[in-house]
C-alpha cells in the first residue's frame, strides 16, 4: 500500500484561507488637505470650474488617488461641504433658544460666503440627475445635521420650552428653509441675524407660555 501524505492539520481539516490584503490605510492628512483645496477652489472659481486636476495639484496628491477615495468630483464636493460645515451643528447648552440659533446659524455663516453661493445651487441641480449622489448628500450631510437639530427640539420639549404635540419634521423644515431659500434664489440676503430671527418667530408659534414669559413673547404669532 502506498501511503498518501496528509496535509497539515490532519484529515478533513481545510487549509486556512489566505490572508486578505487590506491595502495602504488612508492618510487623514491628505484627506484634510484635499478638502481644504476643494473649498479654496470653490471660493475662487466656483463649482462648475472645479476640476480633479486642480484639487490634486493643490492638495498634494494625484488624480488617481482622488478617484480611489471619492467616486466623482461631485462626491468630493459633498464630502468637503459635510466636513467643513459639520454634521452635528446644534449643541446642548441648556438653552433651547440658544441651541437652535447656534445650529441654524452655521448655515447662515457658510452660505454668506462665496463658496455657499456658488456651490449649493449647482450641487442641488446635480442631485436631481444622480440618485447615488443624492443619497450620498442626504446620508452624509443633510440627515445628520437634521438629526442634530431634531434632538435639540426634543430636548426643548423635555425642558417644557416647546409644546409636546409640536410637529418636529415641520419645525425642522421651517427653521432651515429660509436660509436655503435665500441662497438658492438670492432674492434676499442671508443676514447675520437671520438664524436668530427665524428661531424667534418659530418658537413664538410653538412655545409654551413658560417660554414666552421668559423670552418676552406674551402671545403667539
Amino acid at each position: 500500500m502506498v501511503n498518501t501524505p496528509r496535509s497539515g492539520g490532519g484529515a478533513g481539516t481545510a487549509a486556512p484561507p489566505p490572508q486578505k490584503r487590506t491595502g495602504r490605510p488612508r492618510d487623514e492628512r491628505i484627506d484634510r488637505a484635499v478638502r481644504d483645496a476643494v473649498m479654496e477652489i470653490l471660493n475662487e472659481v466656483g463649482y462648475a470650474s472645479l476640476t480633479l486636476e486642480a484639487v490634486a495639484s493643490r492638495g498634494g496628491t494625484s488624480k488617481p488617488a482622488l478617484r480611489r477615495r471619492w467616486r466623482s468630483r461631485q462626491h468630493l464636493v459633498v464630502d468637503s461641504l459635510a466636513e467643513t460645515l459639520g454634521t452635528t451643528p446644534t449643541p446642548d447648552t441648556g438653552c433651547t433658544h440658544c441651541d437652535l440659533i447656534a445650529g441654524i446659524g452655521t448655515l447662515s455663516q457658510a452660505f454668506t460666503t462665496t463658496v455657499g453661493r456658488r456651490a449649493l445651487p449647482a450641487l442641488v441641480a446635480d442631485l436631481a440627475d444622480d440618485p447615488q449622489l443624492e443619497r450620498e448628500f442626504l446620508d452624509s450631510f443633510f440627515h445628520p445635521r437634521r438629526a442634530s437639530t431634531a434632538e435639540a427640539l426634543r430636548r426643548g420639549i423635555r425642558r417644557g420650552d416647546i409644546r409636546a404635540d409640536a410637529d418636529i419634521d415641520l419645525l425642522l423644515d421651517m427653521l432651515a428653509s429660509t436660509t436655503y431659500y435665500r441662497v438658492l434664489f438670492a432674492h434676499l440676503p442671508v443676514t447675520p441675524t437671520l438664524a436668530e430671527d427665524v428661531v424667534t418667530v418659530v418658537l413664538a408659534g410653538v412655545a409654551t407660555e413658560q417660554w414666552r414669559d421668559e423670552h418676552g413673547h406674551g402671545t403667539a404669532f
